[in-house]
Formats: C-alpha cells, sequence, structure tokens
C-alpha cells in the first residue's frame, strides 16, 4: 500500500527562497562528511524551517540557490524536462574564441552524453563580491568571463562544457533560475520571494 501523499503547500503557505550561496558551503542543510570537517551548510545561513533545496550547486561553485516546501515546484525547478533556464557566468582561463562559443552553443559530447544547444557569450568582467579564497591570478595566462545558459543541470556540467572546449573553469557563478537573479544579494544572504 502506498503512503499518503503530501498535500502541496497552500499558497498562502508557500516559501520560496533565493540564497546566493558562498563559495565552499554544501548545498544541503547538513554536513554527511567526515565528523569535524568543519565545512559550510545551508544551516549556517538559513534558518526557516520546512524549506530544501531545488537543485544544487557544487560546494566550489556561487551563486543562485533557490529553496521551497513545495514539491511540486522544487521538481519544476530542478528537473531537465521542464526546460528552464539557468545562467551561469563563469571565469574562465584562456581567450574564448568564436569556435569555442559556437561549439559551446551547439552542444558538446561529454562522457555521459551530448549536451543540449546552449547560449554562450563572452562578457566583460561582471561586479561580483571577492571570493574567499581569491581565484588564483597567472600573469602568463589571461582569463576571461563568458555567459553560459542552460536548459539541463548535469553534475558539474557547466565546467566539463568549458574543459571540453579547452577553457578551464576558474570560478563560476549561477546568477539566474529561471526569473529570479541574485540582483541585490550578497554572498551568503537571502530573502523571500514569490513562486
Amino acid at each position: 500500500m502506498r503512503p499518503p501523499r503530501k498535500s502541496r503547500p497552500r499558497p498562502e503557505r508557500r516559501r520560496v527562497l533565493i540564497f546566493n550561496k558562498p563559495f565552499g558551503c554544501l548545498s544541503q542543510f547538513t554536513d554527511k562528511g567526515t565528523e569535524g570537517s568543519g565545512r559550510a551548510t545551508l544551516s549556517d545561513f538559513i534558518d526557516v524551517p520546512g524549506v530544501y533545496p531545488a537543485g544544487r550547486l557544487d560546494r566550489d561553485s556561487e551563486g543562485l540557490l533557490v529553496l521551497t516546501n513545495d514539491g511540486q515546484l522544487q521538481a519544476r525547478i530542478a528537473s531537465p524536462k521542464y526546460k528552464r533556464e539557468k545562467v551561469y557566468l563563469a571565469q574562465v582561463e584562456g581567450a574564448p574564441d568564436e569556435d569555442a562559443l559556437a561549439r559551446l552553443r551547439g552542444g558538446v559530447t561529454l562522457k555521459d552524453g551530448p549536451t543540449r544547444p546552449a547560449g554562450a557569450r563572452l562578457i566583460a568582467p561582471p561586479d561580483l563580491w571577492p571570493r574567499d579564497p581569491p581565484v588564483r591570478y597567472r600573469k602568463s595566462v589571461p582569463d576571461h568571463w563568458i555567459e553560459i545558459t542552460l536548459t539541463e543541470g548535469r553534475n558539474r556540467q557547466v565546467r566539463r562544457m568549458c574543459a571540453a572546449v579547452g577553457l578551464p573553469c576558474l570560478r563560476l557563478v549561477r546568477w539566474r533560475v529561471g526569473e529570479w537573479t541574485l540582483d541585490g544579494l550578497g554572498s551568503g544572504e537571502w530573502r523571500e520571494v514569490t513562486a
């Protein structure tokens, strides 16, 4: 016998938070790693019961993480079948040429198969918060910023796509998920938004 299905929260009880996840923070509320590892988790920043991340960001990635108490909304945000756009700002090592950007736009074949076509364009360095620790700087190797728009979310996908076209990723920030952006949110800050 199947357990009764959880009812969806009424609109007035639905909660949606957007959080600017800092570098080094896990995308979960508890650290299931080594005892006493000292790794930051969502509970170090957010004290709101009943909300859970809709998708993940790697520990070494920063930026927008959406949390909600609505399981259906969580699925629509995280599942690639809904093709919700996610925009990333990637600081890459090297100088992206039009060929590399065209390869990203057309989709890249990774070990787990071809990616969907992506938006990819060269951008000016964005005005972001300082990262702790800072990105390593090498005088002999230039770095540039590109904006990548995905409609899927495989494990470490942006980093793997950039590496596949010869542009190792130095810093990765998710800037937008659907209609929500990081505008006005500093690193480690969150706010409640409407669904």
